[in-house]
């Protein structure tokens, strides 16, 4: 008999392993940050005893869903400027009060409500695209996060450096401090193209690959960005980075809404990942990404929430029933994009993206213990024939009952466990009364 410290039971484990497996009236067991053992009830308390049994009588069990772009901090600017075309919104309202607000503390509080709010929704890991991400590191830490952290770069000053040269020197410190600890994994994430000139761009891929760190950018989000870089250049955003070498699978690329055939071709022949940000990008007028056609040539395609100052929430269940209903309408083929990959793009492909495969998005034994656990005994979730449909088109944030991210429960009874809630929603609202 082993020792486990957690031993879940569960109507539905779902494993969103390569044979998608489900298994019914089933049982987990986590020993420390790992999944030990996956089976029936009767066979994983005959191997294993614990003190912390968790009845889900009327739960599901799934991965912990995985945000591959968001802006974090930037849950204090929510619903500060809507309705507004992307560049008017960015450069006279976001970019404006970042100058004016930004800093680590900022940064920080920030960072603990969007921790809170995703963990709420059973996201256990996300991609992040930042300035000061060290103070994010150590909100995220604190909160109990695993998180991919980007250093921001850009060719012009903000509050958090004054050239190129300052944000990348930023970056290598922050990759050096933060690289190979337990739940932040520092990464580069110049802004896009038209943000970062190509020699810019150049020394981030020479960073990235001294430190075997990903790159995340923003890439062909808008048609003003694509003629943009047409016109500076003479080549699409895609292939504008596929010359300069970024394109590569160490790259996630956030929005990839205005790409061609062509595009399409190079982002799966070089194997980059692409980060769907479909509320967003619907809020924002941008467009629809061509996702059905980027799945079909292969492309590492997941799913981001962007940050909720364009969203306006940090919500991957909603953004997986978004997707897969917009996709249908727009390509008139209600089989264009079914729950299992939606659910796909919120797990093991997301992780895949983030180069995490191996660690998490999926359960499975060895892997991470990062769960999510759901509770079915709710009228919008009754009846239940398919639970891949249940997931993806009727389960919603108030669902998640329990999260665990490396084997340490920080959602219990739907209320976080590491951290005082009250106190951080006390920081969001004296902050609202400052900026406004």
């Amino acid at each position: 008999m082993q020792t486990a410290d957690y031993i879940i039971q569960a109507d539905y484990i779902i494993t969103m392993n390569n044979d998608l497996t489900v298994i019914r009236n089933s049982a987990l067991a986590i020993q420390g940050n790992k999944i030990a053992d996956i089976g029936s009830p009767d066979d994983i308390t005959k191997k294993y005893s614990s003190k912390n049994i968790i009845d889900g009588k009327n739960t599901a069990v799934i991965p912990g869903l995985i945000n591959t772009h968001t802006h974090a901090a930037m849950v204090y600017f929510r619903g500060m400027a809507d309705d507004l075309p992307l560049k008017e919104w960015l450069e006279e309202h976001i970019w404006p009060a970042e100058n004016k607000w930004l800093s680590p503390e900022f940064v920080s509080d920030a960072t603990e409500l969007a921790c809170l709010e995703m963990l709420k929704a059973g996201i256990t890991t996300y991609n992040d695209m930042y300035f000061f991400e060290d103070a994010a590191s150590k909100a995220a830490k604190k909160i109990g996060m695993r998180a991919v952290l980007g250093a921001g770069i850009v060719d012009f000053p903000t509050v958090a450096g004054n050239s190129a040269d300052e944000y990348l020197n930023k970056a290598e410190r922050f990759i050096k401090e933060w690289q190979g600890d337990a739940l932040i994994v520092p990464c580069i994430a110049p802004h896009s193209a038209y943000a970062c000139s190509p020699e810019t761009l150049k020394k981030v891929k020479e960073l990235a690959d001294k430190y075997n760190v990903m790159i995340h950018t923003h890439l062909s989000e808008t048609k003003w960005e694509v003629e943009e870089i047409k016109g500076k250049y003479g080549l699409t955003p895609v292939e504008h980075l596929k010359k300069i070498g970024l394109l590569d699978e160490n790259i996630i690329a956030a929005h990839c809404v205005w790409v061609g055939e062509k595009d399409i071709e190079a982002i799966a022949k070089h194997k980059a990942g692409v980060s769907h940000c479909i509320e967003s990008n619907l809020k924002l007028s941008s467009g629809i990404a061509p996702v059905p056609e980027m799945l079909k040539a292969g492309v590492k395609v997941s799913l981001g929430t962007d940050g909720a100052a364009s969203n306006n929430d940090l919500n991957i269940l909603s953004e997986m029933s978004t997707a897969a209903k917009v996709h249908k309408a727009v390509s008139n083929d209600p089989t264009v994009l079914n729950a299992k990959k939606a659910l796909l793009m919120a797990t093991k492909w997301g992780a895949d993206a983030l180069g995490l495969g191996g660690l998490t998005g999926s359960l499975e034994k060895g892997k991470a213990a990062d769960i999510a656990i759901i509770n079915l005994n709710k009228p919008h979730l009754m009846p239940l024939y398919d639970i891949y449909s249940h997931m993806v088109y009727s389960a919603r944030a108030s669902d998640v009952e329990a999260v665990f991210v490396n084997g340490k429960l920080v959602v219990e009874n739907g209320r976080l466990s590491t951290a005082d809630e009250n106190e951080i929603t006390a920081k969001a609202k004296e902050w609202r009364c400052k900026i406004k």
